[in-house]
């Protein structure tokens, strides 16, 4: 079962910008327990059928690794971000009750309600977004202008950060995710830098709370003991931004890109509006570069998959974007359809460790299509599709830019 011989390696190389790996089909019809090698020159495990990465990704016995397991390091040693091989695990409980608990705490931020709370404020950001975007002219770069401060902006609303701290968010957030773009020292600086902002943020929440997230959490631990520590916080409020911002700044690019690279997609969604939310969710079933690893899981005992037993101490990578290809699942799984019913896709994860921010995420790609579709329903990619830049860095996958035009 095991092709020895054949070393696979990860990232694997994805047929052209928005087209999957090749391997992926064969993997899942041939070998769906594959062994693979990773950059830093680790081996894992690799999962590619829908069902064995469902049933791995839902069991509750396992996580992300901690930084005490023996897990398989993605990066090269002194390689990639601070979160690239989990780097936050020190201050967020990654597993057990703990994390249970601090997701139970933030979960009620997240819930579908308070997400269409927040939904007026997201779709004013995104019109003056894209009127900053249409004054400065075109082609321009819809992942820059657009996708990238976007959820940034929304997290900030969420934290509480001023408006005019939102640019040294940005940075971070770009430090602590870029592997390719900045030295281990100012990814280090900056780190440094969030925390004391973090820091200071929590104290000034302390004495004069607001509405906001924070100060919540806040008031809620002083009135029961049980409440985070101010490390916990400042991890909370890190967690956050690292988690929210590229995978959707990414997300917004891929989707526009996925929807004008046939451009008879964005016109069906011109004529029929109300198949915003359904474009959505098959973006993101169809998207292939939701991280070019997927998501670890760390065996901390032995597990049996498709008659196989893999040993306790085994870092396991959940291909979701090959299990959301699985024709057994979804028909046509090859062709993006917008009216897709029903969409079970993975690419929010499954089970007790699926994505918190699922409903912000959704919400934020349907602003920015409702936004997009009203204020330039004319607009195109400036360059061929086969000729978009995919992100050359290790943690998630995206495209360099999104050239456009109206």
């Amino acid at each position: 079962m095991h092709h020895d011989d054949l070393t696979l390696r990860l990232p694997m190389p994805t047929d052209g910008p928005l087209g999957p790996p090749p391997e992926w089909k064969q993997l899942r019809e041939r070998c769906p327990v594959a062994t693979v090698e990773l950059p830093s020159g680790d081996k894992g495990v690799f999962l590619t059928r829908y069902d064995h990465v469902r049933a791995l990704l839902s069991d509750p016995r396992f996580s992300r690794p901690a930084a005490e397991d023996d897990g398989a390091r993605i990066a090269p040693e002194g390689a990639g971000g601070v979160v690239a091989d989990g780097g936050l695990s020190d201050v967020v409980p990654v597993r057990g009750e703990g994390h249970q608990r601090w997701r139970g705490r933030l979960a009620k931020y997240f819930t579908v309600k308070q997400v269409a709370a927040l939904r007026p404020g997201m779709t004013r950001t995104a019109e003056d977004l894209v009127d900053a975007m249409v004054e400065s002219g075109r082609p321009a770069d819809l992942k820059a202008s657009l996708g990238f401060p976007l959820p940034v902006y929304v997290i900030c609303d969420i934290l509480g950060v001023s408006v005019d701290d939102r640019p040294r968010f940005s940075f971070w957030s770009d430090a602590f995710l870029n592997v390719t773009r900045y030295s281990k020292e100012q990814t280090a600086a900056a780190y440094d830098e969030f925390v004391t902002y973090m820091t200071r943020l929590v104290e000034a929440k302390r004495l004069a709370p607001g509405e906001d997230m924070l100060s919540v959490l806040l008031q809620e631990g002083d009135a029961d003991d049980q409440g985070m520590s101010d490390a916990e916080l400042i991890g909370t409020g890190m967690s956050l931004l690292v988690a929210g911002h590229e995978t959707t700044a990414n997300m917004i690019g891929k989707m526009v890109a996925l929807l004008l690279a046939d451009r008879s997609r964005w016109e069906r969604l011109l004529d029929d509006p109300s198949l915003v939310r359904g474009a959505v969710d098959e973006a993101l079933r169809f998207d292939v570069n939701v991280g070019n690893f997927g998501i670890r899981r760390y065996l901390t005992e032995d597990f049996e998959i498709d008659g196989e037993l893999l040993p306790g101490g085994t870092t396991v990578f959940c291909g979701m974007s090959a299990a959301n290809r699985d024709e057994t699942v979804f028909a046509d799984a090859d062709i993006m359809d917008l009216d897709r019913l029903p969409n079970p896709h993975l690419t929010f994860g499954a089970g007790p460790h699926s994505c918190l921010g699922q409903s912000l995420a959704r919400t934020e790609l349907q602003v920015v299509l409702e936004v997009l579709l009203r204020r330039l329903p004319t607009l195109e990619l400036a360059v061929p599709a086969a000729e978009l830049e995919q992100v050359e860095g290790l943690s998630v996958g995206g495209l360099r830019k999104v050239p456009v035009r109206w």
